[in-house]
């Protein structure tokens, strides 16, 4: 069985990309033409509003909703571009002391024009998390033209190798108040091929600069490459066997952009003919639909349980159909077990649905604190895999686990789904006996404080059907005994939870 592949599914509205290791779906991840990713891209911004309360500013960058910039983004940080970039400035050159309590307004005025990058996906309502800080990246490095730091990847473990690396950056001429990162990818690469992407970059940045100074409103100045050509380098950079497409054109294209990295690794890229969709035939389409469920099974017979929270996502680990024969000695064993199967399984879920923020993950119980540990350190293996910026804290006396994980763009959920205009974002609606509840009550409101007697509910057909089967007589006779007259009326077009009276000539009572 091929070990790893890419498979690209073009549709005239989206591309998808599904990363497969040993048959077994490891990532995923969604464009869309009418919301493409804006993370990396730099614009001219235009700024719109200042809050001087939370030291802050809004920014037009003419992409629907204004974006978000704080003083941190506008002050040089070096901890976020080691965040950001996972690495170390092993050394720094001219490194000065920032003013911590400089003020927004020392450095951003209304309607002044701005270069700003895009750090964060606009989610939601919120618009774009924006910086001044920029970074340009390549393949192997990444250019900071306006930070004069240099460092390597922390993913590069090799000491030789980072010592090369360290000493063959350190020896490029840039300007004195630029600086360079050596990518993961930089391991492969030769001294020339890095002087040529350093002199590429720079071409980049100067041509920045020139679209800046001419453009005189909000514009975008450069664009970070779309998913299908990320998709190609990643298959060439992380040496996998083979990339499926099923549109000929893209596949065309792939071939032809293949050409520049053939001599890096040898990479199968093929045209898939098949009737079934490739998505079916891998069973990724399965794996979506799982991923959207709150309720995922695990082998042993445990389950994970998922739910979002406006300030968290939890997910809470259960022991469900498995089952202990054995000894009692071996109960722990057996929920050891499924805690790391969960383990495993979540660090995956996290990546396939694209969760951000807060995590809390609550295994079962288990009382040996070396156990715990075993769980712990299996999370924190699995959780290597994911190319986001993960933390993970320890696991509390209860089994908790806190973790955060970086987040680019939207999840899953919210690429595919919108707010449920019937329980508008609850995930429940009201039965049907807190709704024959609500009726009885409008209905002697109406009767004995605005003194109307014909009357006429109409509500949606599985509530009237209801009605029907229980309460309808008991309303009618109500209605009587209060010298009124009640008739009823079904519209399929209602919400579920809708009702209305309506008076004599037709007219819509409000209640």
């Amino acid at each position: 069985m091929t070990m790893k592949e890419i498979l690209l599914n073009i549709e005239a509205k989206e591309t998808r990309c599904a990363i497969l290791k040993h048959g077994k779906l490891h990532d995923l991840i969604f464009e869309r033409k009418n919301s493409r990713q804006l993370t990396g891209n730099i614009y001219r911004g235009n700024v719109t509003n200042i809050l001087h309360n939370i030291q802050s500013a809004f920014i037009d960058i003419n992409e629907g909703e204004n974006g978000f910039i704080h003083i941190s983004d506008i002050l040089e940080n070096t901890q976020k571009f080691k965040a950001m970039f996972d690495m170390d400035f092993d050394f720094a050159k001219n490194q000065k002391k920032k003013n911590e309590k400089a003020e927004i307004t020392d450095h951003l005025k209304l309607n002044q024009p701005v270069l700003v990058q895009v750090i964060k996906e606009p989610i939601g309502a919120k618009g774009a998390r924006l910086t001044s800080n920029i970074s340009i990246p390549g393949r192997y490095l990444v250019l900071l033209p306006n930070t004069p730091h240099r460092g390597v990847s922390r993913k590069i473990q090799d000491r030789p190798v980072r010592e090369r690396l360290k000493k063959t950056i350190r020896a490029f001429e840039l300007p004195q108040e630029m600086g360079l990162i050596c990518r993961t990818a930089s391991v492969n690469a030769s001294t020339d091929m890095l002087v040529n992407e350093a002199n590429e970059l720079l071409l980049i940045w100067q041509s920045i600069i020139k679209e800046f100074n001419k453009a005189n409103s909000p514009k975008i100045l450069f664009q970070e490459s779309d998913l299908i050509k990320r998709s190609l380098l990643t298959a060439v950079d992380k040496k996998f066997d083979r990339m499926l497409v099923d549109d000929y054109t893209t596949y065309q294209f792939c071939k032809r952009l293949y050409q520049r990295y053939k001599l890096e690794h040898s990479l199968k890229i093929e045209f898939y003919r098949d009737k079934i969709p490739m998505f079916d035939r891998f069973n990724v389409e399965r794996e979506i639909d799982r991923a959207l469920r709150r309720k995922i099974w695990l082998p042993s017979g445990g389950y994970l349980f998922f739910e979002k929270t406006e300030a968290m996502f939890t997910i809470d680990v259960n022991s469900g159909r498995s089952t202990n024969t054995d000894s009692n000695a071996n109960v722990e064993e057996t929920l050891v077990r499924i805690n790391m199967e969960a383990a495993e399984e979540i660090a995956r879920q996290l990546r396939l649905r694209n969760v951000g923020g807060l995590v809390i993950c609550d295994f079962i119980d288990m009382r040996s604190r070396k156990n715990q540990r075993r769980v712990l350190d299996r999370l924190k293996e699995a959780m290597k895999e994911d190319s986001a910026k993960c933390t993970i804290l320890g696991m509390s006396e209860f089994g908790l686990v806190e973790m955060t994980r970086q987040r680019s763009r939207e999840s899953l959920h919210q690429t595919l789904f919108m707010e449920c205009p019937y329980c508008t974002g609850h995930g429940q609606i009201k039965n049907y006996e807190s709704l024959i509840i609500e009726v009885e009550r409008a209905l002697k409101k109406l009767i004995n404080l605005k003194e109307e007697k014909d009357l006429k509910l109409v509500l949606h057909p599985a509530l009237k059907d209801y009605l029907s089967k229980n309460d309808k007589e008991t309303f009618v006779d109500m209605v009587k005994k209060l010298d009124g007259k009640l008739s009823f009326s079904a519209d399929d077009s209602f919400h579920l939870n809708q009702f209305e009276f309506l008076a004599g000539n037709g007219q819509k009572l409000e209640v």
